[in-house]
C-alpha cells in the first residue's frame, strides 16, 4: 500500500504539493492521512495502521512522538505541530453584533406602534392647514396661534422617536453584556477543563486547548476525550460512543482489536494511552461541528427553512403519548424556539404574569383611545354641531393621533418589558458574583432554582469530607494496630507482598509527590484512596516506585478495573517462573467473601472460613466503620504455571484469595460542613447523604456533619434493603413503597448509580407534600450522569468531578466543598427576592400611570403625564430599577426561611398591600394636584389646554411629583417582606445609590431645561421643595403601611402563581424528550418514524373504535387523553373540530389558552 500510494503521486500533482508541506515539517503523516485513517473503525483501522506504519510505535515515530516518553516539551516544536495540524480548538459561532442587537429588540410590538405613530404625528405637525379655515375647524389650535409655536409641533413626534431610540439602545446593550458575560463563562469553563499529557517522560495536566497531534495522552475513567486519538496501550477500556454513532452499548477498546479514540465519547471504565492524531476541527467532533456550521452563516439561512420544518421534527420528537391536542399546538410552538432546558419556575411565572397585565394594559389603552375619540366627536359634531370640512381633516387626524398616542403611552406604561430585563440582570450578575462562592453555572436557570431547592442529596467523599484519605488502622498478621505499625514488628513476607500489592495494583498514574511548600502535606495526586494506600507504603518506610519501576505498565497482564458493580480492582502479573499473581483490593466486606485464606503473624497462610469471617467483621470491621473509616481488604491469589484460567471469566479468577492486610481509610469531615448543613436544615432543605460506602462509615460522618441527629426519626438503608423497600414482587418500583421511605431517610449507603437516581427520580415525582420536592444532587463519578440530568439543579465536582459529570451538570463546584452548595441556595433565593422586590416597584407605578393617564384623559381629554414623560418614566422604572433593585447582594436572613416552593405566587399578600398601599397614597397626590393643584400653587389650570399649547408649570408638578415619588418608593421597594429598615444596607450596593441619584439628577435637567420636548416648564425651588416632601412622604407612608398586619387583609388576592399542575406534568414530559441533544434527534428520527408509523395504524383503528362505539361526543371526550393526540398527529384535523374536541373538555381548553 505504501508504495501504491508513492506510486500513484505522479499522476496527482496536487497530494503531491500536499504532501511535501508536511514532510518540509519534517513529519511522515499529513493532515489529510490522519484524517482518513480517523474515520476507519475496528479491524480496517488496524489494518490500514499496519499497511501504512507497520504498528502503532511506527505511527509513532512517523509522527515523531515517544509511546513511553511523549513529545519532548519544545515549544517550538509544539507550535510547529500546531501550524501544521491545527490547534485542538472549534471556534464558536459568531457573537451576535450590536446592530442586530439593535434590530431584535426594535422588534418590540408596543414599540413598533409608538414608532408608527409618532412618525404620523410628525408628519401632520408639517402640515398647516389654510389659515382662514381654521376658526370653522372650532377651538382647535387657537392657542397655540397665539403663542406662535405652531412650529414646535413636530417637536412630540420627534421626541417620541428619540425615547422609544434609548429604550433600544439600552435594551441592545443589556443583551450584549449578557452575551458577553456568558462568552466569558464558556470559555472560563473550557479553559477549567485539563487533560493528562505525558511530555519529556513526565505526566502533565495540560488545559484541553494545548493538546496537539503527537501528544501521549493517559485516557482514565470518567475522561471525555478531547481529540481523537490511537490507542497504545489499553487496561480493561470501555467507551460510550453514543454521542457520535447513537449506540448505547459500551464500545471495548484494546491495541489489538479496535484500537480507535474518538473526541467527544465518554471513557466509561478502565484506563490506557492514546496517540493523539487529530485535533480541532480536524477531529471527529470538530468535522461534525464544521457540518453544522458552526461558525458559518448557512446556519441563519438554514434556520428559517428549519423553522417551516421544525415544527415537522418537533411533531416527530413528540412523546407519543402526548397531552391535549390543543396544548400539544402550543408546546410545539415553544419547542421549535426553545432552548434546551425547559423554562425555569421563575421565568414561568414572569412570563404568565407579564401576559396577564399586558393584556390589562390594552384593554385599559383601547378603552381610554374609545373614550377620548368618542368625547372629541360628540363634542365637535354634536354639542357644537360643526361639520366635517375637507381642508380641516388633517386637524382633526391630527388630534386623533394625539389621542392615539396618548392610548399607546397607556399601553407602554402598562406592558412590564423590564420584567425579562430584570431577571435576566439578576440571573446574570447572580452567576458572575457566584463565581466567587466557587459556583461556576452552566445553566442560568439553574442558579434560581436553587433557591427553592427543598433536598439536596449529597455524595460523601470530597463534598463532606476533606477527600485527604490516610490509612489509620489496620489489620496485618493477626494484629489489629490502631496506628500505624512499626515495619520491624512485621514480617518480611508481609511486608513485602503488601508492597507490592499496594503499589502494583493501583492505577500507575496515582502518585505521591513531595510537598509544594516546606512543611505542607505531600501531594496526593490521581485516586484519593489510592493515594491512602501508597501513603501507608511509604509510612511503613518503603517506596513504591522503584516496584512499578520493575514492573511497568505495559508488563501487566491483566487488569480487571474499579467500577461501582465491582466495587474492587485487581491487576494480574506475570511471576518469573511463569506463572500468573493476581493482587486485589476492594471493599472489605465484598473482597472478604472471596477469601479462603489468610495471612498469619509469621506469613503463612491460614484457612479462612466464614465463621472467621463473621468474627473479623464484627470485631476489626464494624469498630473501625463506626469510627467513620473506610476498609478496605487487600489481597491475593497465585497461579501454578500449569495452569492458566480464563482470564475472562472474572467470578472464576478473582476468587479463593489470602487476605494480606484490612486497612481503615479516615476521610476526616470537612470542618466547615457541620455549620452548613445546620443551615441547610435552618433554611428548610433536607439533606441526605448517598455514598457508596460501608452503612457503619456513612452513619458515623453523617452523625459527625449533623445530617443525622440523636433521637430523631430517620433511615439509613444500604441499597439492598432500600430496593426491597420500594419494588414489589416483580421487580418494578412503586412511588406509594417509595413515598413510604424518602421522608424519612437520610443515609444511603453501598448504593449504586442506579439508586441514585431512583431516589431522586421517586422524590421529584412524589405527590405526598403540599408541594412538589425540588431536588439538588451532587455527582463526581461517570454513572453520576443520569442523576444529575434529572435533578433539579445538579451540581458537579470542579476537582475530583469526571468530564462525563461536569457535562451533565448545571453548576460546577470549583472547590468540591459543600459549602458553595449553602451560598448557591442563598444566591437562588437572593434572585427570587430582587425580582419580587422589583415587581413590587414595577406594579405600583403602572397601576398609578395607568389609572392617571385613563382618568385623566376621560376627564380633561389629555393625559396629565405626556407620552415622552411616560416613556421616560418608563425607562427609569424599567430599566434602571431593574438594574437597581436586582443587584442587591445576598445578605444571611435570606437562609432563615423556608423555600418558596414551586406554586408560591410571586406577589405575596404582604407585596399586594404595599402595591395598593403605595398607590393609594401616589393617586391621592398626583389628583388633588391634578383638581385643586393650580389653586394651591396659584399658577394657571393647565386642564383643557388646547393642542400644541406650551407647557403648563401644573402639568410639569405633577410630572415632577409623580417622578419624586417614584424615586422614594424604589428604596421602600427594597424590603418585601414587610421589614421596617428599608435602608438596611443600602450603602453595600454602590449600584443602588448610583441610580437613585443619577435619576434625580436627570430629573432636575428634565424638568429645569427639558422644555417643550418633555412638556416641562421650569418649577421654582418652593415648588421642587414640594415635590420632593410629597416624595419623601412615601416612605412614612412606607411605615404607615408595615403597620397595618397583613393577615387582616383577607381580602387580598395573590398574583403570579406558577403554571398549573397539569401544566407542569406536560411541560416536564417534553423537557425529558428536550433533553436529547440535535444529533441524537437526527440518530433517532429513524426509530421514531417507525413507531409513528405503527402508532398511526393503531391510532386510526382507536378512532374509528371510539366512533362506533358512540356517535355522541363523550365518547370521544373519554378517550381523549390517548386519542387527542395522535388524532391531532394523524389528521391535523381542522380547527373547527379540534376546537369541539377541546370545548368538550373544558379544562383542556382552558390549559391550552393559558
Amino acid at each position: 500500500m505504501g508504495d501504491m500510494a508513492n506510486s500513484s503521486i505522479e499522476f496527482h500533482p496536487k497530494p503531491q504539493q500536499q504532501r511535501d508541506v508536511p514532510q518540509a515539517g519534517g513529519f511522515g503523516c499529513t493532515l489529510a492521512e490522519l484524517r482518513t485513517l480517523m474515520e476507519l473503525r475496528g479491524a480496517e483501522a488496524l489494518q490500514k495502521i499496519e499497511e501504512a506504519y507497520g504498528d502503532v510505535s511506527g505511527l509513532c515515530r512517523r509522527l515523531k512522538t515517544s509511546p513511553t516518553e511523549g513529545l519532548a516539551d519544545n515549544t517550538n516544536d509544539l507550535e510547529k505541530r500546531r501550524q501544521i495540524y491545527g490547534q485542538n480548538f472549534i471556534p464558536p459561532k459568531q457573537p451576535k453584533t450590536f446592530l442586530q442587537l439593535v434590530w431584535e429588540a426594535l422588534q418590540d410590538v408596543t414599540l413598533i406602534i409608538l414608532e408608527v405613530a409618532a412618525i404620523v404625528s410628525l408628519g401632520l405637525s408639517f402640515y398647516a392647514p389654510p389659515g382662514e379655515e381654521s376658526e370653522a375647524c372650532g377651538n382647535v389650535s387657537g392657542g397655540a396661534e397665539d403663542e406662535g409655536e405652531a412650529e414646535a409641533g413636530w417637536i412630540e413626534g420627534a421626541a417620541i422617536l428619540l425615547s422609544v431610540i434609548c429604550v433600544v439602545l439600552v435594551t441592545a446593550f443589556n443583551d450584549w453584556s449578557k452575551e458577553k458575560q456568558f462568552r466569558g463563562l464558556q470559555s472560563r469553563i473550557e479553559q477549567e477543563q485539563k487533560f493528562t499529557v505525558i511530555r519529556n517522560g513526565q505526566l502533565l495536566q495540560v488545559p484541553v486547548a494545548a493538546l496537539v497531534v503527537g501528544d501521549i495522552a493517559q485516557v482514565k475513567y470518567g475522561d471525555l476525550l478531547p481529540a481523537d486519538g490511537v490507542l497504545i496501550q489499553a487496561n480493561d477500556l470501555k467507551i460510550d460512543e453514543s454521542s457520535l454513532t447513537g449506540e448505547s452499548d459500551h464500545v471495548r477498546k484494546s491495541a489489538d482489536k479496535d484500537p480507535m479514540l474518538l473526541s467527544g465519547t465518554h471513557v466509561m471504565e478502565g484506563s490506557g494511552r492514546m496517540v493523539v492524531t487529530a485535533v480541532g476541527v480536524n477531529s471527529q467532533t470538530g468535522i461534525i461541528f464544521t457540518l453544522l456550521g458552526a461558525g458559518g452563516e448557512e446556519e441563519e439561512k438554514k434556520d428559517k427553512k428549519a423553522k417551516k420544518q421544525d415544527g415537522a421534527v418537533a411533531m416527530e420528537m413528540q412523546p407519543l403519548k402526548s397531552a391535549e391536542g390543543g396544548e400539544m399546538e402550543e408546546r410545539e410552538k415553544k419547542k421549535a424556539n426553545a432552548p434546551k432546558k425547559e423554562k425555569s419556575v421563575l421565568q414561568g411565572k414572569l412570563t404568565k404574569l407579564a401576559v396577564q397585565i399586558g393584556k390589562a394594559g390594552l384593554v385599559m389603552s383601547a378603552i381610554t383611545v374609545i373614550i377620548l375619540v368618542l368625547y372629541f366627536v360628540i363634542e365637535t359634531f354634536v354639542v357644537e354641531g360643526r361639520t366635517w370640512l375637507a381642508e380641516c381633516t388633517p386637524v382633526y387626524v391630527q388630534y386623533f393621533v394625539k389621542f392615539f398616542i396618548i392610548g399607546v403611552t397607556v399601553l407602554v406604561v402598562a406592558v412590564p418589558e423590564g420584567l425579562p430585563l430584570a431577571v435576566t440582570i439578576s440571573l446574570a450578575y447572580s452567576v458572575k458574583k457566584m463565581m466567587k462562592d466557587n459556583n461556576l453555572v452552566r445553566h442560568l436557570d439553574a442558579c434560581e432554582t436553587m433557591g427553592n431547592a427543598t433536598a439536596i442529596c449529597s455524595d460523601k467523599t470530597g463534598t463532606l469530607t476533606t477527600n485527604r484519605m490516610t490509612v489509620v488502622q489496620s489489620y496485618l498478621g493477626d494484629t489489629h494496630y490502631k496506628e500505624i505499625p512499626a515495619p520491624s514488628a512485621l514480617t518480611p513476607k508481609i511486608l513485602d507482598l503488601l508492597v507490592h500489592a499496594i503499589s502494583i495494583n493501583s492505577a500507575y498514574t496515582t502518585k505521591i509527590l513531595p510537598p509544594e511548600k516546606e512543611g505542607a502535606l505531600p501531594r496526593q495526586v490521581g485516586n484519593k484512596t489510592e493515594c491512602a494506600l501508597l501513603g501507608f507504603v511509604l509510612d511503613l518506610k518503603r517506596d513504591f516506585q522503584p516496584v512499578r519501576e520493575q514492573i511497568p505498565e505495559d508488563k501487566l497482564y491483566k487488569v480487571y478495573t474499579f467500577n461501582s458493580v465491582r466495587k474492587s480492582m485487581s491487576t494480574v502479573i506475570r511471576m518469573p517462573d511463569g506463572g500468573f499473581r493476581l493482587f486485589s483490593k476492594g471493599a472489605s466486606e465484598i473482597l472478604l467473601k472471596k477469601c479462603t485464606n489468610i495471612l498469619n503473624s509469621n506469613g503463612e497462610l491460614r484457612g479462612f472460613r466464614p465463621r472467621d469471617r463473621d468474627d473479623m467483621v464484627r470485631k476489626i470491621i464494624e469498630p473501625m466503620a463506626c469510627d467513620g473509616l473506610r476498609t478496605i481488604c487487600i489481597a491475593y491469589r497465585d497461579f501454578s504455571a500449569g495452569q492458566e484460567p480464563d482470564w475472562d471469566n472474572e467470578n472464576e479468577v478473582v476468587g479463593d484469595l489470602t487476605c494480606i492486610a484490612v486497612v481503615g481509610i479516615e476521610d476526616p469531615v470537612r470542618p466547615e460542613v457541620p455549620e452548613a448543613i445546620r443551615k441547610c436544615q435552618r433554611a428548610g432543605i433536607t439533606v441526605r447523604m448517598v455514598t457508596g460506602d460501608n452503612i457503619n462509615t456513612a452513619r458515623a460522618i453523617a452523625a459527625k456533619c449533623g445530617i443525622i441527629q440523636p433521637g430523631e426519626d430517620f433511615l439509613c438503608l444500604e441499597g439492598k434493603e432500600f430496593n426491597r423497600r420500594i419494588r414489589n414482587e416483580k421487580g418494578e418500583i412503586e412511588q406509594e413503597r417509595l413515598d413510604k421511605v424518602w421522608p424519612k431517610l437520610r443515609v444511603l449507603a453501598r448504593s449504586s448509580p442506579t439508586d441514585k437516581h431512583t431516589l431522586v427520580k421517586g422524590i421529584i415525582d412524589s405527590t405526598t407534600g403540599e408541594q412538589r420536592q425540588v431536588v439538588a444532587v451532587t455527582g463526581d463519578g461517570t454513572n453520576d450522569g443520569p442523576a444529575l440530568k434529572k435533578a433539579d439543579v445538579g451540581f458537579a465536582m470542579g476537582i475530583a468531578g469526571t468530564d462525563v459529570a461536569k457535562e451533565a451538570s448545571d453548576i460546577i463546584l470549583t472547590d468540591d466543598n459543600f459549602t458553595s452548595i449553602v451560598k448557591a441556595v442563598m444566591w437562588g433565593r437572593n434572585v427570587y427576592d430582587s425580582i419580587s422586590k422589583f415587581l413590587q416597584f414595577q406594579l405600583t407605578v403602572n397601576v398609578v400611570a395607568v389609572i392617571v393617564a385613563f382618568t385623566g384623559a376621560c376627564i380633561t381629554q389629555d393625559s396629565p403625564l405626556k407620552a415622552v414623560q411616560m416613556l421616560w418614566v418608563n425607562l427609569i422604572m424599567d430599566t434602571f430599577a431593574s438594574l437597581a433593585l436586582a443587584t442587591e447582594p445576598p445578605t444571611e436572613s435570606l437562609l432563615l426561611r423556608k423555600p418558596y416552593g414551586r406554586d408560591k405566587p410571586l406577589i405575596s399578600r404582604t407585596m399586594m398591600k404595599n402595591i395598593l398601599g403605595h398607590a393609594v397614597y401616589q393617586l391621592a397626590i398626583i389628583f388633588t394636584l391634578l383638581f385643586v393643584g393650580e389653586l394651591f400653587f396659584d399658577i394657571d389650570s393647565g386642564r383643557n389646554a388646547p393642542l400644541h399649547s406650551p407647557p403648563s408649570e401644573h402639568y410639569t408638578i405633577i410630572f415632577n411629583t409623580f417622578v419624586m415619588m417614584q424615586l422614594f418608593n424604589e428604596i421602600n421597594a427594597r424590603k418585601i417582606h414587610g421589614e421596617r429598615n428599608v435602608f438596611d444596607g443600602i450603602f453595600s450596593n454602590p449600584i443602588f445609590c448610583t441610580i437613585v441619584l443619577g435619576t434625580f439628577g436627570i430629573q432636575i435637567v428634565i424638568v429645569q431645561f427639558g422644555g417643550k420636548p418633555f412638556s416641562c416648564s421650569p418649577l421654582s425651588t418652593e415648588q421642587w421643595l414640594w415635590c420632593l416632601f410629597v416624595g419623601v412622604g412615601e416612605l412614612v407612608w412606607g411605615q404607615v403601611i408595615a403597620t397595618i398586619p397583613t393577615s387582616q387583609l383577607k381580602c387580598l388576592k395573590e398574583a403570579g402563581h406558577g403554571p398549573g399542575k397539569d401544566e407542569m406534568t406536560d411541560e416536564e414530559l417534553a423537557e425529558g424528550e428536550e433533553e436529547i441533544d440535535h444529533a441524537e434527534r437526527e440518530l433517532r428520527r429513524g426509530q421514531i418514524l417507525w413507531f409513528r408509523g405503527l402508532n398511526r395504524i393503531q391510532t386510526q383503528m382507536e378512532v374509528v373504535s371510539t366512533f362506533k362505539r358512540s356517535g355522541s361526543v363523550q365518547g370521544a371526550v373519554r378517550r381523549r387523553s390517548s386519542v387527542l393526540s395522535q388524532l391531532h398527529d394523524v389528521t391535523n384535523l381542522s380547527t373547527p373540530t379540534h376546537a369541539i374536541l377541546s370545548a368538550a373538555n373544558p379544562t383542556s381548553a382552558a390549559g391550552s389558552e393559558s
